[in-house]
């Protein structure tokens, strides 16, 4: 898989019209992401069904719950994963958190097995900590495709951002929105102003600006899903990146 995923895709997480999904695929989305957990990965895999464009053009990704992550459960769930997608093969495949059943020394082998298979296209891991990130490299057969994280202006953890550049692997920011709450930071308002756009923007190119990083922030209606997208144009001087970095990081939305 290449790992060079576009600047902004789509976060899925309660999206429940196929609409929303093949919207974002006709306004420019080439990157879509979903989870068992959701319970939608059937809505985004209608929406795929009924956009024109080219399915081979479009990464299409899903994680495995904490309930599924056992080595015998893995591929029976990828599976059925892949069939209310709709598609031959998932493109990205996530351990949603290292949790649960998680056990590398299963797990992640299973999740090779099925890469082998042609079912999945690569393996990413998402809500690692810096030990169960080396622990992967270990057991993998081929390297970390992703590491999904939370982050936004509120929450973000530095050191996995240096980890990933240090291994070669990008990033993808999940919640780049903070639940919506960029608005009330006066940092990210202020830049806002100075550039005549919105808070959310500025979030978005604020994430994207963060090499390896690329932004899934969910929209639904085709005026958010084009601001989104264009979003990663918005381009920030360091000050201004310094500014937000600054602001007090420890508004997790989705804690352990």
């Amino acid at each position: 898989m290449d790992p060079n995923l576009p600047p902004v895709g789509l976060g899925t997480m309660g999206i429940d019209d196929p609409d929303a999904v093949a919207t974002a695929l006709a306004v420019g989305y080439r990157h879509l992401d979903t989870a068992r957990i959701y319970g939608n990965e059937a809505v985004v895999g209608e929406g795929l069904e009924a956009s024109d464009v080219d399915r081979a053009d479009v990464t299409v990704a899903t994680k495995l719950w904490i309930d599924a992550l056992a080595g015998d459960d893995v591929g029976p769930t990828a599976r059925e994963s892949a069939d209310l997608l709709g598609v031959d093969r998932i493109d990205l495949l996530y351990v949603h958190r290292p949790r649960g059943a998680y056990d590398p020394e299963t797990t992640l082998p299973a999740m090779d097995r099925l890469v082998d298979a042609g079912v999945v296209g690569a393996v990413g891991v998402s809500n690692f900590e810096i030990d169960d990130l080396e622990r992967a490299r270990e057991v993998l057969d081929a390297p970390i495709a992703v590491h999904q994280t939370e982050l936004h202006p509120l929450y973000h953890r530095p050191e996995l951002l240096d980890h990933a550049r240090e291994h070669g692997y990008p990033v993808v920011a999940y919640s780049p929105l903070a639940g919506g709450r960029v608005g009330e930071v006066d940092a990210v308002r202020e830049v806002a102003e100075r550039h005549g756009t919105t808070p959310e923007a500025v979030a978005i190119a604020w994430a994207t600006a963060k090499e390896p990083v690329a932004a899934i922030p969910k929209a639904s209606t085709e005026r958010h899903l084009r601001a989104n997208l264009a979003a990663a144009d918005l381009e920030l001087d360091p000050s201004e990146i310094a500014a937000i970095d600054a602001v007090d990081r420890e508004e997790e939305l989705y804690p352990e």
